[in-house]
């Protein structure tokens, strides 16, 4: 592991146990952040922690990233929920960090503050039309069908044809949303306003681009496989793009998932395949989006062929084609959110760092200050990445704390800041109603759960006032 100082340091052989005990105060209660507070109560006992998140709930990602039913998601809420039970800590959601409270009013009542704010925001696509109504960004879409309390309460369902640009899971994701049926959702926790916006969608094609070829694709297996298995929907993949070449063969050879991958991509290339859906995905390989077109509104997509090398790059081919579509969704990576005080690179949308040491423009250490999750690596890697991202950053962060002097921070004072400012957090058993009233709303409507959306309802459950879910 990399230190702030360049040099290597040393896994943490057993735990650290600090006098007085450390406080450490986390930025974002995503999974990113949780499992920094789950490293801390395992490498520091002790440890005096408190979990700032923006949103009246915690989980980030998990509750409000993952498409509706994904079969992993349960797992993924019991082991954050288990992680922050077995720890020492305090919850504040409801707290905004740059707003309800600054950086620096963090790093002077903690020994240290962990950067897990994630990255909200949609990677940029700079090509002409990209501002025209009805094209989106998938953070866009993924929040209102996940009831994300930001969100929109509607969405425009009305393009029969859609383009949806990027490479990876969350253009999978998207296109299964855009063409699932109503019904689909019935055992879901998603509210009645989602599926009542999905029931009223017109739309019947979708058109997937990827710029490189199926083994640089970043779809899982698993994904790919539920998009061919959407009731109604027939997949369509040109059998050129999938055919073998050096490069694929190379690659599927190396990595099963890439292997499994272009196996399930050539499924979809069957010429014998029954194909008689009224609905239907194009995937199309080696295409890169040039223009979004349209007077006032989208009415097409230009795309232009690339030619790939053999080794997993492409170049452009000066051959474009025009698809008529009424509706583009940009899936194209994510980019964290700048914070004030906190140095930030913003051409890759992360914190600069060095091992989770959040440093300078000159390269120095900000002491006290430190980073996990997508914010520290980028937006790239599994939910599950996030555990030893976050026990990396950890121990960087206690590997500094053990060579400084005597720490004086107070983190008694948070309390009367959130009071001066008029701010109403919820806490670790606001957040236990909330999950309570959602699972009583779940068994209204006979399912495990239904999400509350309404930020004050949220809120109100969550400090005791008197407001309930409708």
């Amino acid at each position: 592991m990399i230190s702030a100082r360049g040099s290597v340091v040393p896994p943490l052989a057993s735990p650290r146990f600090f006098s007085p005990p450390l406080s450490v105060a986390i930025v974002g209660a995503g999974p990113a952040g949780i499992h920094a507070a789950g490293a801390l109560a395992e490498l520091a006992p002790g440890t005096k922690t408190d979990v700032f998140e923006r949103l009246p709930t915690p989980y980030g990602l998990v509750r409000y990233g993952l498409a509706p039913g994904h079969p992993e998601s349960e797992k993924f809420v019991h082991s954050l929920h288990a992680t922050l039970a077995a720890s020492d800590f305090r919850l504040f959601c409801n707290v905004e960090i740059g707003k309800d409270l600054s950086v620096e009013d963090l790093r002077s009542s903690y020994d240290a503050v962990i950067i897990a704010t994630g990255a909200p925001r949609d990677a940029l696509l700079d090509i002409p039309g990209v501002e025209l109504p009805g094209s989106f960004g998938s953070a866009e879409f993924v929040a209102w069908y996940n009831d994300h309390p930001d969100s929109s309460l509607q969405w425009p369902l009305n393009a029969a044809s859609v383009a949806v640009i990027g490479g990876g899971n969350v253009a999978l994701d998207v296109t299964r949303m855009l063409l699932a049926e109503a019904k689909s959702l019935q055992a879901t926790d998603v509210s009645a306003e989602v599926r009542e916006g999905m029931a009223g969608s017109r739309v019947r094609e979708v058109h997937i681009f990827v710029r490189r070829g199926p083994a640089d694709a970043r779809f899982s297996p698993n994904e790919l496989r539920a998009l061919g298995e959407l009731p109604g929907v027939d997949v369509v993949v040109d059998a050129a793009d999938v055919a073998p070449d050096r490069h694929i063969e190379r690659m599927a050879k190396q990595s099963v998932h890439t292997r499994l991958a272009v196996e399930t991509l050539r499924t979809f290339a069957d010429p014998s395949a029954d194909r008689t859906s009224h609905r239907r995905v194009h995937l199309h390989f080696y295409r890169q989006p040039t223009e979004i077109l349209g007077s006032g509104k989208v009415e097409a997509l230009r795309v232009e062929r690339t030619v790939p090398d053999g080794y997993g790059h492409v170049t452009a081919a000066d051959t474009c084609t025009d698809y008529p579509v009424h509706a583009v969704y940009r899936a194209i990576g994510f980019l964290g959110t700048p914070l004030a005080g906190v140095p930030f690179d913003h051409g890759r949308g992360t914190v600069t760092h060095r091992g989770g040491a959040v440093v300078d423009e000159s390269g120095s250490p900000v002491a006290g200050l430190f980073v996990t999750g997508w914010m520290k690596r980028g937006a790239a890697g599994l939910i599950g990445a996030a555990r030893p991202d976050a026990r990396q950053t950890v121990e960087t962060m206690l590997y500094q704390l053990d060579s400084v002097g005597e720490r004086r921070a107070d983190r008694s004072g948070i309390a009367r800041l959130l009071g001066a400012g008029n701010v109403v957090s919820v806490d670790w058993d606001g957040w236990l109603r909330i999950d309570a009233a959602e699972r009583d709303l779940g068994v209204k409507y006979g399912r495990d759960r239904v999400k509350i959306k309404d930020r004050e309802v949220l809120v109100g459950i969550g400090t005791n006032l008197p407001v309930h879910p409708q």
